[in-house]
């Protein structure tokens, strides 16, 4: 999917910009500047699966109000990237996410850098932030707790009418199978384990509705965070708040989002306005999600193929950003 929107028509100043990755690669990426020319932190948004960086743009909106730089790039295969010829999974992430982090650290203008991701995206930012110490906040939206569990999943939203006794082990040797070209191991590439190992604070956000990443993930996340840390007093806390109602995409719709983003940030990351202050404009800001073609997921494109054979019901679910 390529961008189909940019900042301005959000009314947003930028910069487009250049990342360069540590294997050689150099994703696009747009910065916006925090509204007063001065020091900031700055916020990385790293969009999901099969989406790219334009679909962040709604987060950036009430982001940059508060005062935020931001960065926002397409992740490798994605946006305005050459196809790749190998599989893209969460290894691939989090490698881009950690260039785009580096890059924010590099900017002199910069005195903070935060994680911010959604669905994959969020697997990305948490394996940036448990690979970079500098990383001082993560909000993880939608997040898949684990690979097996994602791989499952994904045969669901297919509709392949595969019963559990062998789904299950289907999906463990799936995702093996799926990680061995680039050499990734299952655990390398877990939001749990990468959960466990940052002790920043964290804001996990989830919705109840969420038919791409079942909420039932959020749980899994939270509880590996907080008995990581159960033993450290100097790591930070973890925070998650319910979406009621919420599906995977376009939860910066519901103000309770906004507000808790701004609220968090302010507190973890010093930004320019007072955690309260914080919340109550992130919540004024009318946030919505970009005008553009519907786009489903490409599991879901596959169901389509079996329903016409007559072997699936009917899906319909865009995966947003």
């Amino acid at each position: 999917m390529a961008p189909t929107s940019d900042p301005s028509d959000f009314g947003l100043p930028f910069e487009v910009r250049s990342i360069a990755t540590h294997d050689g690669l150099e994703l696009p990426a747009w910065w916006i500047p925090a509204p007063i020319d001065a020091k900031a932190p700055a916020i990385v948004l790293v969009h999901g699966w099969e989406s790219a960086r334009h679909r962040t743009l709604p987060n950036a909106q009430f982001l940059h109000a508060l005062g935020y730089h931001v960065l926002t790039v397409d992740i490798r295969g994605h946006g305005l990237n050459a196809p790749e010829t190998l599989p893209v999974s969460a290894g691939e992430f989090g490698i881009d996410a950690l260039a785009a982090v580096e890059a924010a650290l590099g900017d002199e203008r910069v005195t903070q850098v935060a994680v911010f991701g959604h669905s994959m995206g969020s697997i990305g930012a948490i394996l940036a932030a448990a690979a970079e110490p500098r990383v001082a906040a993560a909000v993880l939206t939608a997040t898949p707790a684990d690979p097996y569990r994602l791989t499952r999943q994904t045969f669901r939203l297919a509709h392949l009418p595969i019963p559990n006794v062998i789904a299950y082990p289907l999906a463990w040797l799936t995702t093996r199978v799926y990680l061995e070209p680039r050499a990734h191991t299952v655990d390398a590439i877990s939001a749990t384990t990468a959960i466990r190992r940052f002790r920043g604070p964290i804001l996990a956000i989830h919705g109840t509705d969420d038919r791409v990443v079942p909420f039932g993930h959020l749980g899994r996340l939270v509880a590996a965070a907080r008995a990581a840390r159960r033993d450290d007093p100097a790591a930070a806390p973890v925070t998650e708040l319910v979406i009621p109602g919420g599906q995977h995409s376009w939860m910066y719709e519901y103000p309770a989002y906004r507000a808790a983003i701004g609220g968090f940030l302010a507190a973890a990351i010093e930004g320019p306005l007072a955690p309260e202050e914080a919340a109550r404009l992130a919540e004024s800001i009318d946030a919505r999600r970009p005008t553009e073609p519907d786009h489903a997921f490409s599991a879901v494109a596959a169901g389509r193929v079996l329903r016409e054979m007559g072997v699936a019901e009917p899906a319909v679910i865009d995966i947003g950003g």
